[in-house]
């Protein structure tokens, strides 16, 4: 094993920590919704906030992890025979009969497209069993997500007391969830014909495709008790942001205005290219004696004009490897910060391989032939 080395690199000195942490515009804009969100995608970072740690009742936006689930969870090929229990469900429904039998990616569309709340209930007795193991499963999948401060009780959000997120904890579920191709193209999707003969046709519920600019999801929600809730995302210059509002009788219109906004104060930064060089160490015992390291991929930050001069990386790496080395290699990880706070974090690669010395090549080096 080799000591690891801390190298850091200043892309701004931080000689102070700013108690504020985002743009100032931004976060003085005032909404009717009871809690409020805006999140990027890439890095999580929280661009705007009311009251994102309150916990609160969010009807069908449950649906988010209940399709998250589902796609991580069942063959999309597959066919599902509805369980007695999907027949009937209040509220949204997708007119499922006891029986029949679906492909898990139609009952998906279902559930994100049309809410269906019968599809939800489907899905879960299709994973586990029940309503109450895929609750559990529920828990278990926000819990490593990060969302602490949530709780399941059933996969549809019809109203339970015990029933609760935070805009903060559903930001973090539909940013890993957005993460899942499937799921992005799910949310994303206005029309969408089943695969059965004169079954379904399901049209998205989301006006936000159609109002915003960029706008590809992601998922509305109503009950008495919860009120009007939207999860609505947009994605404009790379960059995919996230805006959640609960209990807002003008849910559409303030997720916009939250977008826009933020779209129109932060910008893409370019933190790493994936093709750029950013450091290299030494190797031990390989026919060359350093190797270049890269990101894992590109990072791009969403950054208002004055924060770059705000930024710290630190790179964590070996200060020498072993030969061989293999292209693509994981060596090191870098983290970046900006007002003190994680923004990024990205593993440092291998740009080549490197073979291990023969003794022949020892012995050349040793002696200082061929150089």
């Amino acid at each position: 094993m080799y000591k690891r080395g801390i190298c850091i690199i200043l892309v701004c000195i931080m000689m102070t920590l700013t108690l504020s942490y985002g743009n100032e515009d931004l976060k003085s804009i005032q909404i009717g919704g009871e809690s409020a969100i805006v999140m990027d995608v890439e890095t999580g970072r929280v661009l705007y906030e009311k009251n994102i740690y309150k916990k609160l009742p969010m009807a069908s936006t449950t649906k988010i992890i209940t399709a998250l689930l589902a796609i991580e969870n069942i063959s999309l090929d597959k066919k599902v025979k509805i369980n007695a229990q999907a027949e009937g469900v209040e509220g949204s429904s997708i007119y499922l009969r006891a029986g029949e039998e679906v492909k898990a990616i139609d009952l998906i569309y279902g559930l994100m497209l049309r809410s269906g709340n019968d599809s939800a209930t489907a899905i879960a007795y299709e994973i586990s069993g029940s309503i109450e193991d895929f609750a559990e499963l529920m828990n278990k999948r926000a819990k490593e997500i990060g969302a602490k401060n949530t709780n399941f009780v059933n996969p549809h959000g019809l109203h339970d007391d015990n029933h609760y997120t935070t805009a903060y904890d559903l930001g973090l579920i539909t940013r890993e969830a957005l993460k899942n191709p499937v799921f992005k193209e799910v949310v994303r999707t206005k029309f969408w014909t089943a695969d059965k003969d004169g079954y379904k046709h399901f049209a998205n519920k989301n006006n936000i495709l159609d109002i915003c600019d960029g706008g590809d999801g992601v998922k509305t929600g109503y009950t008495r008790r919860s009120g009007r809730c939207l999860v609505a995302s947009a994605t404009r210059n790379d960059m995919q942001l996230i805006a959640i509002t609960f209990n807002d009788y003008d849910w559409f219109n303030t997720t916009k205005m939250l977008l826009d906004e933020s779209f129109n104060i932060y910008k893409p930064y370019t933190l790493f290219d994936e093709k750029q060089i950013i450091t290299k160490t030494r190797v031990l015992d390989g026919k060359k004696k350093e190797v270049s390291l890269k990101p894992f991929k590109s990072s791009i930050i969403p950054m208002d004009k004055e924060e770059d001069k705000k930024l710290l990386t630190v790179i964590d790496m070996p200060k020498a490897l072993h030969a061989p080395i293999e292209k693509g290699q994981r060596i090191g990880k870098m983290t970046t910060y900006l007002y003190g706070k994680i923004i990024n974090t990205t593993y440092l690669i291998a740009n080549e391989s490197i073979e291990k010395q023969s003794l022949k090549d020892k012995i050349k080096d040793f002696f200082g032939i061929g150089q």
